[in-house]
């Protein structure tokens, strides 16, 4: 029978321990017969027991070779690779970036290897080009350095001098593939790696099969005021950030869309009042499941990547129909009227202030 992988590092607890008390048994035993002073009592004694001596000499010599040979170290495997056994490739859903606060205890100057290293005060405007390795089945189920539990099919990583919790954006500068992380360990300890990403961010990034690859890091950052900084970019507010409010600099050719979504977002409203003063005694009735319509975006690229977002942070399906260019962003269906209800709640205090439910796609 084969032991499970979580129980092996209690059973070579137990096994060293039980070594520590065999090897000192002679310095224990040996006072013991010499008190006796009698070498005719001591061979009767022997040859009476001759069978027990053996079989205490017999595990106690295989023992002793377990502690000899065994492991001492916090792993399970002396070397890293990737999970034993994936029945499909992991989700690979991005980290959703937002503030949170820097944790002090983390970020404490520390020495590895022989080499110091002092952590940032703050990550915003981080920027690095370099190669990322990535780690797995090794790492697995252990603490990471802020006292997080390791999981290889999260979207993690690892840095040496980042402050901990912070979010990146991974470019892999061979196939323009991008992933967003949210590093919560230290390492890697090598000279030439920039970042330790997860088995699921390698996968997302297409360098899973390989060792390492080049790629482009630039933080996300994000205040106490949910203003963003992505790199060495301007900051902007986060509604620029999701792309909800479309800057003055657009160009021209973007100025009918534009217009346009004004005027849904118009007509909308107007839409949403009536509706509100038709039903302001009744509850509202939610029957064959309902969706919520978050925004209208002229950019596709935008909105797929918040669809991606708000998909991963809901757990709920996005849907982006297109009308004259403009892409609406909806959540569902959602059958269970509390549920809609919460999750409007919590679009409108993250950002999302004109939300509304619909009864079908649009």
């Amino acid at each position: 029978m084969t032991l499970p992988i979580s129980m092996r590092p209690q059973i070579s607890k137990l096994m060293h321990q039980f070594c520590r008390i065999l090897l000192s048994l002679p310095s224990v035993l040996l006072p013991l017969l010499s008190l006796l002073n009698s070498p005719s009592l001591v061979k009767r004694i022997i040859h009476s027991n001759t069978r027990g001596f053996l079989l205490f000499s017999c595990v106690s010599a295989f023992l002793l070779s377990g502690c000899q040979s065994g492991q001492t170290g916090r792993y399970t495997q002396s070397q890293d690779s990737a999970p034993n056994y994936v029945a499909k490739l992991p989700e690979t859903l991005d980290a959703v970036p937002k503030f949170e606060a820097y944790r002090t205890f983390n970020n404490r100057p520390y020495k590895v290897l022989g080499k110091h290293y002092t952590p940032m005060t703050s990550g915003k405007g981080y920027e690095k080009v370099g190669y990322a390795s990535w780690y797995g089945q090794k790492f697995h189920g252990h603490l990471t350095s802020n006292g997080e539990t390791y999981n290889m099919f999260a979207m993690s990583a690892a840095h040496k001098t980042l402050p901990l919790p912070s979010f990146v954006r991974v470019t892999n500068l061979e196939n323009n593939k991008q992933a967003i992380v949210r590093v919560n360990d230290r390492g890697p300890f090598h000279d030439n790696r920039v970042i330790d990403l997860s088995y699921a961010a390698a996968v997302k990034l297409g360098y899973h099969s390989k060792g390492t690859a080049k790629v482009k890091l630039e933080v996300i950052h994000f205040d106490e005021d949910n203003n963003v900084t992505i790199g060495s970019n301007p900051t902007v507010s986060y509604d620029e950030y999701l792309g909800i409010d479309v800057p003055d600099k657009i160009a021209t050719s973007n100025a009918a869309p534009i217009k346009m979504a004004q005027s849904e977002a118009v007509e909308n409203t107007a839409q949403r009042n009536k509706q509100s003063t038709a039903t302001q005694n009744e509850s509202p009735i939610y029957s064959g499941g309902m969706f919520i319509q978050v925004a209208a975006l002229s950019n596709a690229e935008k909105a797929k990547s918040i669809s991606n977002v708000l998909s991963a942070l809901y757990q709920l399906p996005a849907h982006l129909p297109v009308s004259n260019n403009i892409y609406k962003l909806q959540l569902g269906p959602i059958e269970d009227e509390q549920m809609i209800e919460d999750v409007l709640s919590q679009l409108k205090q993250n950002g999302y202030p004109h939300a509304y439910a619909i009864r079908q796609p649009q």
